[in-house]
């Protein structure tokens, strides 16, 4: 079971409120979604977790680039919300080509004329898996309450309550649960 909020700082403190990502492809698309939860150029935090496997924590701050901390990148790999997370910067690959529709000779599935049963070894072409373990800026929460370490250490069951305690925003988080 997958949970997602989004918390946006405000004069007044702290706003929670629960979202639904079935809409969200990217990180763009996401952090499109976190700017359109405050008027200003607040800092806004997209927490998601798939119960008890992983977390992440995305901060937006204005229309900075989204800043983004996976507890586990691996497992996360393998869900379609952690794929939103683990862009090809933060895995240290090469983006996709976005020419590679252009290159694209038919529809069959084979590019430039190639033969459909081709005996080429495909292997060098997939795409590496995400390392185990925390992944991304594990100091996104620093300067508002939670030190890197300590969010390296979190475990996913406790995580957002967690984060919610360090960052004093427990009941609004609660709240949307």
């Amino acid at each position: 079971m997958y949970f997602a909020a989004l918390l946006a700082r405000t004069e007044d403190g702290w706003e929670a409120s629960d979202t639904e990502l079935d809409d969200v492809e990217t990180l763009a698309d996401l952090a499109d979604l976190a700017r359109e939860a405050t008027t200003d150029d607040e800092t806004v935090l997209v927490c998601i977790e798939q119960e008890g496997v992983w977390f992440g924590v995305v901060r937006i701050d204005g229309e900075d680039d989204p800043r983004v901390f996976v507890s586990d990148a691996a497992a996360a790999m393998r869900s379609s919300y952690g794929e939103i997370l683990l862009s090809d910067e933060l895995l240290g690959r090469e983006p996709e080509d976005p020419d590679a529709l252009d290159q694209l000779v038919d529809l069959d599935g084979t590019e430039d004329g190639e033969p459909e049963n081709s005996t080429a070894d495909d292997s060098d072409t997939e795409e590496p898996d995400a390392p185990p373990g925390p992944l991304g800026a594990a100091d996104l929460l620093s300067d508002l309450g939670m030190d890197e370490k300590a969010l390296i250490t979190l475990t996913p069951e406790d995580a957002l309550s967690e984060i919610a305690d360090a960052l004093g925003c427990t009941d609004v988080l609660e709240a949307v649960r």
